[in-house]
């Protein structure tokens, strides 16, 4: 652990978490050689990506109880975490507040942190659509973000009434201070070390619920006709999963399932064969509504959940060059969402 230490990324994150979590998420995640630069005064934007995403995974792990005894597990065998992408949901076509609508919440931030849309998914029978973010400096080591939009546009006008009510009350977790940082780092790809530290702990917590305690009768409005709507009004922009890439996606859900811990019955697999996915079922979590009467009550909904990705090496026809393919599947999409459907 103590090579990490004299790390540009290493003091970054002691100097947001402290040198106890710092070292837990160096311990847990795999961090790739080309992300451990000495340090110096600026904090390039490849760090500051790889710090945000390590947090934000250890956010997930704080979420979601059996991605923690998993990961627990792989631990003690002497394994890492290969943080291959995390995935959050949007709100598009009603007024989001102070939010930015859809994916423009995260696309004003992942663009500077270096981040590109690689591909879009329609995911149609969600009436969602999924934008995969890859990081341009380095694609294959650094996780990568599927920002999913709902379409409120197309559900029923009480459903659209129900989804405003909810994510009009929306607060922007940037302040201009922020913005402006943000547009710093977009222009010179690196911020000075102090303005890392300031806006890292800002990026992470735009990862969050930003609207108001919602109805009930908003809610199980939304629930009738979209769970993961009805997800979004519970859990906001929180990460819906962290995704774990390894070897053999079949065989460790087959051991998982022999240890009895709650695994997806179908492994996904995409079109072409090459991207096998599978989850964890979404936690149980107990979040707060209004009532009728105003109220405060509470109900069991479904929280984060975690995933397991494996991913073949492909020819790119461009180049000719056999690569890890980073590409996602709308069907594989669609499928690993109802997750959060499990207890609906």
């Amino acid at each position: 652990m103590a090579h990490f230490e004299n790390t540009q990324l290493w003091k970054l994150l002691e100097a947001v978490a402290g040198r106890d979590q710092t070292a837990a998420l160096f311990a847990m995640i795999r961090v790739d050689a080309a992300l451990l630069a000495e340090p110096s005064a600026d904090v390039s934007r490849k760090v500051l990506a790889q710090a945000m995403n390590m947090l934000l995974f250890a956010k997930n792990l704080d979420a979601v109880p059996e991605g923690r005894v998993y990961v627990e597990s792989k631990l003690a065998d002497g394994g890492q975490v290969v943080f291959d992408h995390g995935a959050l949901r949007t709100v598009a076509g009603t007024d989001t507040g102070a939010l930015p609508a859809g994916e423009l919440a995260f696309k004003r931030i992942l663009e500077p942190l270096g981040f590109e849309v690689a591909g879009v998914y329609p995911l149609p029978k969600l009436k969602m659509t999924g934008r995969a973010y890859c990081h341009v400096d380095a694609p294959e080591t650094i996780a990568q973000f599927f920002v999913s939009e709902l379409h409120t546009t197309e559900f029923s006008p009480a459903f659209q009434a129900a989804a405003k009510e909810v994510v009009s009350t929306s607060r922007d977790p940037l302040n201009d201070a922020d913005k402006a940082l943000l547009a710093k780092l977009a222009d010179a790809h690196a911020l000075p070390f102090a303005d890392a530290v300031a806006l890292l702990p800002k990026l992470v917590g735009c990862f969050a619920v930003q609207h108001d305690t919602p109805s009930l009768a908003a809610y199980e409005t939304l629930l009738a006709e979209s769970a993961e709507m009805a997800w979004i009004a519970t859990e906001g922009n929180a990460f819906n999963h962290a995704t774990d890439h390894v070897d053999d996606v079949f065989a460790l859900s087959d051991e998982l399932r022999r240890r009895g811990l709650p695994i997806k019955d179908k492994v996904e697999v995409s079109a072409n064969g090459s991207v096998r996915q599978t989850a964890f079922k979404a936690s149980q979590v107990t979040r707060e509504f209004i009532a009728a009467d105003g109220s405060r009550v509470t109900k069991i909904v479904p929280g984060s959940f975690y995933e397991f990705i494996t991913r073949d090496a492909v020819i790119d026809p461009a180049t000719g060059v056999k690569k890890l393919d980073l590409r996602f599947d709308s069907s594989n999409a669609q499928g690993i969402f109802k997750m959060t459907a499990a207890a609906c």
